[in-house]
């Protein structure tokens, strides 16, 4: 698995005989690609609300850790490599992901805040992008009236 994060753009390609990742031990019939981005809580809700306040309901499932620290949405595969939003880290699973079908989140010590089905099978990174910008100004705006 390949991390991306804001500060460091992942720009390799994927490599053979990575090491199997504990996370991603699911049957292959039942894998799905698709790459994680995780932010903080806050700026996590924020952004749902601002992807469901949309013209469409833009947002795809989306993951909670159990600590209620981050949230993780999935994105289309290939978003890693390109991925660049300050505050946020998106990590490439290269097709290795777990099953998708609720109520099994894919990602052990997480559930399902948006759960597929009824979302898009992924959020479209430029949405997201849009969405995770004004959350981080939203939330910067709230905390300077304080």
């Amino acid at each position: 698995m390949e991390t991306s994060q804001s500060i460091e753009p992942c720009t390799a390609p994927p490599t053979a005989g990575r090491p199997p990742s504990p996370v991603c031990d699911a049957p292959p019939a039942t894998r799905a690609a698709w790459d994680l981005v995780t932010v903080p809580t806050r700026q996590g809700l924020e952004a749902v609300d601002i992807l469901r306040r949309g013209a469409i309901d833009a947002v795809g499932p989306v993951l909670h850790d159990d600590g209620c620290e981050t949230l993780g949405f999935l994105v289309p595969p290939g978003t890693a490599a390109r991925w660049d939003v300050p505050g946020s880290t998106c990590t490439e699973t290269d097709g290795r992901g777990a099953g998708l079908a609720p109520p099994e989140p894919p990602v052990e010590g997480s559930d399902w805040l948006v759960p597929p089905g009824e979302a898009d099978l992924a959020t479209d990174p430029a949405v997201l992008r849009a969405a995770l910008g004004e959350a981080a100004r939203l939330i910067e705006a709230a905390d300077s009236c304080r």
